[in-house]
């Protein structure tokens, strides 16, 4: 493989650019003996801290003390946060007619996708679909049929995943 002379960086920043600012601790990046460069969160020999413009670590994690209830056991977890006062509600009639749209627009999808099955099962024939004329090679056939299994199922489980989240609409 060769390799060109610069990509390394261009990578690292790259994908510095890409993940988000979760990282708990300093970036470093480290060159090896061989001119090696990596990207780490601990420092090794010869690794230089980056300054990362944008870059904001995250403050370390903290431990609640865990909490007792009167009799020794653990107490019950806090509440939830609840949301701020001028967080936008849903009236419960607004949010069963968007259950209403979603379930009708999920059985929609739901037909579609048991009319693709069925149509590609007919095709499939059993696992003997007709040969096509382009298909003189056997291997060729066979490559098509196994894209056709494929596509069942793949399609079977669409269905099946459809149904579920049909079934978890209140």
């Amino acid at each position: 493989m060769r390799r060109l002379p610069g990509a390394a960086p261009l990578l690292a920043a790259g994908l510095f650019a890409l993940v988000p600012a979760q990282a708990q601790s300093t970036v470093y990046k480290c060159v090896d003996d061989r001119g090696r460069i990596e990207f780490t969160d601990t420092a090794k020999r010869g690794c230089k801290p980056l300054d990362l413009p944008g870059f904001i670590s995250a403050p370390p994690l903290r431990q609640a003390p865990a909490r007792q209830a009167g009799n020794g056991r653990p107490a019950a977890p806090p509440p939830a946060a609840s949301s701020p006062a001028s967080f936008p509600r849903v009236s419960s009639y607004e949010q069963k007619a968007r259950d209403d749209d979603r379930r009708g627009i999920l059985n929609e999808e739901l037909r579609n996708e048991e009319k693709k099955l069925a149509d590609l099962k007919r095709d499939f024939n059993n696992g003997e679909p007709e040969r096509q004329g382009n298909e003189k090679n056997y291997a060729k056939y066979q490559e098509r049929v196994a894209q056709m299994r494929d596509d069942i199922a793949r399609s079977e489980r669409n269905v099946e995943a459809l149904k579920r989240e049909i079934a978890n609409i209140k």
